[in-house]
């Protein structure tokens, strides 16, 4: 028979450690920092994975000897992600060799195949981005399933754009629901602060990407907006 004194100490301890597991089960990815001082809000908030663009058409392009500077600067406080398109193997090697990425994030046109490729040459996991905007854009991930370690699902860019992500876009939240690839999926495209919750809610998928939604201008990270993002994502798993 359990003792009635201990029992209450038992629920205590099962729900605190419930709790915690709750929180880490969110991973939360914040992209497109170019400076010191966003890297040190997104570290103070002990955010999961932080992203740099190396793409040099993004407003959030970084240089390789600042994105260094920045990677150095976080290093071992968070995961760093390397976000790329359709890039060689040569520039691949050289982000690889200069800032030693724990994850790259592909986010171009790159084939199955080709994140088969680049998994087995630089021996890092890969974080395949692809652009959502109907069912059969869902059915399309199942190739890439077996070649990637977690996928980002983001809106599809609109026709005026030349930058594939980070357009500050949605798409239907709906077509995520009960989806499983058997991999982890993150979910982007037009998360805030102000919709996040509901975003997590409609899919069901717990990890989010934010960039846009965390700037004050195209660009720019504002530091109270990645707090607030945070904060409500934690809230949902609370």
């Amino acid at each position: 028979m359990t003792n009635p004194d201990n029992f209450g100490l038992t629920v205590i301890l099962v729900l605190l450690e419930h709790g915690a597991n709750m929180v880490s089960s969110a991973m939360i990815k914040i992209c497109g920092i170019s400076t010191k001082e966003t890297a040190d809000a997104v570290t103070k908030e002990q955010v999961d994975m932080i992203g740099f663009v190396f793409f040099p058409k993004s407003p959030r392009y970084v240089p390789m000897a600042k994105a260094k500077e920045l990677a150095d600067h976080v290093r071992g406080k968070t995961q760093i992600v390397a976000l790329t398109v359709n890039m060689d193997d040569a520039g691949l090697k050289e982000i690889v060799d200069t800032i030693a990425p724990d994850v790259l994030q592909l986010h171009g046109s790159e084939s199955p195949e080709r994140c088969a490729e680049i998994r087995e040459i630089f021996g890092l996991p890969v974080m395949k981005a692809c652009g959502i905007s109907s069912a059969e854009d869902v059915e399309a991930l199942a190739p890439y399933v077996p070649h990637v370690d977690r996928f980002l699902l983001d809106a599809k860019p609109p026709k005026n754009s030349d930058i594939p992500g980070g357009n500050g876009v949605s798409f239907d939240w709906k077509l995520l629901q009960g989806l499983e690839l058997g991999k982890p999926i993150m979910l982007s495209g037009g998360l805030s602060p102000e919709n996040v919750r509901e975003a997590l809610a409609i899919s069901g998928v717990s990890d989010v990407d934010v960039s846009s939604g965390v700037e004050r201008e195209k660009g720019v990270k504002d530091i109270e907006l990645i707090e607030a993002f945070v904060h409500e994502v934690r809230s949902v798993a609370e």
